[in-house]
């Protein structure tokens, strides 16, 4: 990056992103009370630019119009610029994306909004480039015409932005419905526009680009596994397979990229999101259970490891992501660079014999399957036994090598709802996997979060921590999300405090959050920010899963857990405020659809009285983990002081006990315990799901 002979006001603030425009020429503000002042006294639009420090349509337009010291000129002269990084402020972003799906029907990052200088939107695109090209105007046209209009025809910018503030507040208010909630038809509605959507030859819903669906599988697995339908399993499953086997998953590291440029899975957009990492895990672990295969273990793990290893912190905190542009060995930036191989380079480093027989595999040719003559590692087929050890030590030895590259920027921030995914996705692993090591990374950032961002005396969540610096109040997805860590990470490792974190971040959300009147989420507090435009509900299931979606899923959970009542109200409340929504746009809402499923079934318990570390408690653990059963809430009684701790808050614990000396299970519906049980094969058989799993041909 070309620096200026100065930095800008952002060389003060943390996010990685704005740290990238500190040395341009344009004046950036970061988004708060100064810039909305200079705005109003020199009544002056404020252009907003929305990005992420690993969006490569963002470098692109700073590399062409921002470090312009001529367009930055009459940037500075015309308006009041204002940069934002959408991963630290999600609540600004989801407004002004808003007004740019009003006026342009579609987004994306950068994001470019015009307002005036008290917020409202005016004119917004992605986007722009320096010279006019494929029918898009030059981004100096843009800014040309933006101040003429704001010059000479003030009143009608005035009022396009005050009907824009009307539409957006319209877009983000979510009113209760007097019509009766039929979740069965709501399911079925999802259910049929997947099944209609779903590409049989290479996995997948709808055409290219194809993007990593977590939800949907979600949603899938739960339509097999409480209703019998083999055809939803089947979809989820294949496309997985083909997701794991494509260059859309880094074939040696073992993460996936964001989403893939073709319907086959080739060839990816390369940005490596913690988001996607932690989603996925769960996903694959959920395949690995509902189908008993192997294969899909294997790539849980080592999804895993490659967060380990490219995405956590010192003291055990997740980082945000990776960028897909890096420098080749000539110094050229380019996306996958990272990535990408060429054969005479594989030939190199494994030697002629080995490299054949794994460029046979990844589908790599001297001609390359990728631009300048490189190729993305994809695999034709699941590897051959005969063929795995060698294909693993080639594997090893191209991975070593390619550390030696230059590495894509990171993105070092620690984002609070983020890192309560990943906690899940190890929690979820470690529990179904039987992985201590995954346990231990779960505690480890469940730790950090606690100790680093949650203040104990304010009962206040940040969202974000980098270099010891902790800002920006969290909204209701970190406050969601990480409670959902929390607790995962209670159902595998049986600690109360995890349980009690969870219920405490619940009770936070609900006094900053929650909608008396008509039930559900605001994504923020009240009065949190008062430049903010509207105070929205999020209720859509995208590359992250709503506020809204994680927050009922909680609910109903915990409720469940602890027999409250008032929190299974809430969890009513939640559901009949968004299911009747979903029935307009099921596929918006397919993660709280998968939640809602769950609820179809009796609570159910699987208590296990017995010590920790003996290996009949852990026989019994295993199997009561085995089977696939979403609605299945399994408990360790240690007969100590947890079995204590749990009770103060699950009574139907306390009087379980281990039978001769034996660790016991106790199968419990509607916390009524029944007869005990010490055959791991006999639990098994108890807890059968009425569908019979069973692997795709």
């Amino acid at each position: 990056m070309h620096e200026g002979p100065k930095p800008n006001r952002l060389i003060h603030e943390k996010s990685p992103y704005l740290l990238q425009h500190a040395h341009n020429p344009v004046d950036w503000r970061a988004w708060g009370d100064e810039a909305f002042a200079v705005a109003r006294e020199g009544d002056k639009p404020i252009f907003l630019s929305i990005g992420y420090s690993t969006c490569h349509w963002c470098h692109v337009m700073e590399r062409e119009s921002f470090e312009d010291p001529a367009l930055a000129e009459s940037l500075n002269a015309w308006f009041v610029p204002v940069k934002v990084d959408r991963e630290e402020r999600p609540d600004v972003d989801r407004v002004y994306m808003n007004a740019a799906f009003a006026i342009t029907g579609g987004g994306g990052w950068p994001l470019s909004v015009f307002l005036t200088p008290d917020g409202k939107p005016f004119y917004a695109g992605t986007y722009f480039p320096p010279q006019r090209r494929g029918g898009m105007p030059s981004f100096i046209e843009v800014l040309r015409g933006i101040h003429e209009a704001w010059l000479e025809r003030r009143g009608e910018v005035d009022a396009s932005a005050g009907e824009l503030a009307r539409a957006i507040e319209r877009a983000v208010t979510v009113e209760p419905e007097s019509s009766a909630l039929d979740l069965a038809e709501v399911r079925h509605l999802a259910y049929a526009h997947l099944e209609q959507m779903f590409d049989a030859r290479f996995g997948g819903f709808g055409g290219a680009p194809k993007f990593p669906q977590p939800s949907y599988f979600a949603f899938l697995f739960r339509e097999w596994a409480g209703h019998g339908n083999a055809r939803a399993r089947d979809m989820a499953l294949v496309t997985l397979r083909r997701m794991a086997l494509g260059g859309v998953r880094d074939q040696l590291g073992g993460g996936f990229h964001r989403y893939s440029t073709d319907a086959e899975w080739r060839v990816p957009h390369f940005e490596k999101m913690l988001y996607d990492q932690a989603q996925l895990a769960v996903a694959y672990v959920e395949a690995y259970q509902v189908s008993g295969e192997a294969f899909f273990a294997q790539i849980a793990r080592e999804v895993l490891a490659d967060v380990a290893r490219e995405l956590t912190g010192p003291e055990g905190a997740f980082y945000s992501a990776l960028d897909a542009d890096s420098r080749t060995a000539e110094g050229h930036v380019e996306e996958g660079a990272y990535y990408v191989w060429s054969a005479d380079e594989i030939a190199s480093i494994l030697g002629a014999e080995p490299a054949r027989a794994f460029m046979s595999h990844y589908g790599v040719t001297p001609e390359g399957n990728f631009e300048n003559g490189t190729n993305v590692l994809h695999a034709a087929r699941e590897e051959e036994a005969s063929a795995r050890d060698a294909l693993l030590a080639a594997r090893a030895r191209l991975l070593a090598a390619r550390a030696e590259r230059p590495r894509p920027h990171l993105d070092d921030k620690v984002l609070a709802a983020w890192n309560g995914l990943m906690i899940s996705g190890f929690a979820r692993a470690a529990a179904a996997l039987d992985s201590p090591e995954d346990l231990e990374r779960a505690r480890r950032a469940a730790d950090f979060a606690w100790e680093r961002l949650w203040d104990e005396k304010s009962r206040t969540l940040y969202r974000r921590y980098r270099d010891g610096n902790v800002a920006i109040p969290g909204e209701l997805s970190d406050h969601a999300f990480l409670a959902q860590g929390f607790l995962d990470l209670f159902q595998a490792g049986f600690d109360a405090r995890h349980l009690e974190r969870a219920l405490a971040l619940t009770e936070r959300q609900i006094e900053l959050f929650w909608d008396e009147r008509h039930g559900g989420f605001f994504d923020t507090a009240a009065g949190a920010d008062p430049h903010l435009l509207v105070r929205g509900k999020e209720a859509h299931d995208g590359a992250e899963p709503s506020g809204n979606s994680i927050a009922f899923s909680n609910l109903a959970r915990l409720s469940r857990l602890t027999a409250r009542a008032d929190l299974a109200d809430k969890s009513k409340r939640t559901l009949d405020l968004f299911g009747r929504h979903a029935s307009r746009s099921p596929l918006a809402l397919t993660q709280l659809c998968a939640a809602a499923s769950v609820l179809e079934a009796k609570p159910a318990q699987v208590v296990i009285a017995g010590r920790p570390e003996a290996a009949d408690t852990r026989a019994l653990l295993a199997a009561a983990r085995q089977p696939f059963r979403p609605e299945l809430v399994v408990l360790l009684a240690d007969g100590g002081e947890g079995q204590k701790r749990l009770a103060a808050h699950l009574e139907y614990v306390q009087g379980v006990r281990p039978v001769e000396g034996h660790a016991t299970a106790y199968l419990c519906e509607n916390y009524t315990c029944g007869l005990p049980i010490t055959s791991p094969e006999e639990l098994v058989r108890r807890l059968a799901p009425a569908a019979t799993p069973a692997a795709i041909p």
